[in-house]
C-alpha cells in the first residue's frame, strides 16, 4: 500500500509539472539534425562537434564519414571506438553527448498549460511529456488520445489512454513512450450540474460510473427540505432538451446533465 502511494505521488507530480524529467541519453537514437559532441580521451585534436546529416552520417577527424543510422548514443560511441582502434589509436575512449536535439519531435494539445511542439530528448513517456508541457489544467479530462503515424504509411493509429487508471491506480503499463511525430491531445473533462435543494449546487467533473446518488453526494447531499423522491434530470437528447421525471437514484449521469432536486412542500 505504501509503495503504491509513493508511486501515485510521483506520477501526480509528473502530471502537474513538478517532477523531474529523466532522459536516458544512452538510449536515444540519433537522427537528422542532431548535434553531437564527440570527445576522444587524451586526443583533443580528434574531439569535435558534428551535425547528423539527412542521410544519417557524421564526419569525424581521421576516420571520415561514419553512418549513425539507427544507432543510439552509446552505440555511436562504441562504433567510433572501434573505428579509431582499427589502425589509428590504442585503446581509444570516446564519449558522445547530444548537444542539440533536432531530429525527434511530438506535439501536445488540449488541456495542458503549455501546448505546442516539443523535442523528444531520449525516451520520453506520456507522463513525462505531459509534464514537459507544464502539466494538465484543472479542467482536463481522464482520457489522452495519441495519434501515431504508421511506419511507411500516411494513415494514423489512435491510441486511447485512461489517465485515471494511470495516475490514480498506478497502472504504469499505460505510461507508454512517446514517439517521433506523435500528436497527443487531452480533451476537456465532461461536466454535469446539480441544482435545487442540495448543499453545494455547482458544476462537477464527470468521471466514469457516476450515478444520480453519487452526484448528489458529491454536491453535499440533500437539504432538509429536499423532495428526495422527485429528483429529475434535464438532458439533451438528439439536440433537444428533455426532462426525465422521478429518476432512479442509480440512473447513470451523462455529460451536461442537469440534476434538479425540488423542494418538498409537505
Amino acid at each position: 500500500m505504501r509503495l503504491k502511494l509513493v508511486l501515485n505521488v510521483f506520477l501526480i507530480c509528473l502530471v502537474l509539472g513538478t517532477g523531474p524529467l529523466y532522459a536516458v541519453e544512452a538510449e536515444y537514437f540519433v537522427g537528422n539534425g542532431d548535434v553531437l559532441d564527440i570527445n576522444v580521451y587524451e586526443n583533443e585534436d580528434l574531439s569535435t562537434t558534428v551535425r547528423v546529416t539527412a542521410d544519417k552520417t557524421i564526419r569525424v577527424p581521421l576516420i571520415g564519414e561514419v553512418s549513425v543510422n539507427s544507432l543510439t548514443v552509446s552505440q555511436v560511441s562504441r562504433k567510433l571506438e572501434g573505428l579509431f582502434a582499427d589502425g589509428y589509436l590504442v585503446n581509444p575512449q570516446v564519449d558522445v553527448f547530444i548537444k542539440e536535439y533536432r531530429s525527434k519531435k511530438a506535439t501536445i494539445l488540449g488541456q495542458v498549460r503549455n501546448p505546442g511542439l516539443f523535442e523528444l530528448r531520449g525516451e520520453t513517456t506520456l507522463l513525462e511529456f505531459i509534464s514537459k508541457a507544464g502539466g494538465m489544467m484543472i479542467d482536463a479530462g481522464n482520457v489522452a488520445t495519441i495519434k501515431r503515424k504508421k511506419i511507411g504509411k500516411v494513415q494514423e493509429d489512435n491510441i486511447t489512454i485512461d489517465l485515471k487508471h494511470l495516475i490514480e491506480e498506478g497502472d504504469t503499463s499505460l505510461n507508454i513512450p512517446i514517439k517521433d511525430g506523435d500528436s497527443v491531445y487531452i480533451a476537456k473533462a465532461d461536466n454535469f450540474y446539480v441544482s435545487g435543494e442540495i448543499k453545494k449546487p455547482d458544476s462537477y467533473k464527470l468521471d466514469s460510473d457516476v450515478t444520480v446518488i453519487k452526484a448528489i453526494t458529491r454536491a453535499g447531499g440533500f437539504s432538509k427540505i429536499a423532495a428526495k423522491g422527485k429528483v429529475r434530470i434535464i438532458r439533451i437528447i438528439d439536440g433537444k432538451k428533455q426532462v426525465l421525471e422521478n429518476v432512479n437514484m442509480d440512473e447513470a449521469v451523462l455529460p451536461d446533465d442537469v440534476i434538479v432536486v425540488p423542494e418538498s412542500f409537505f
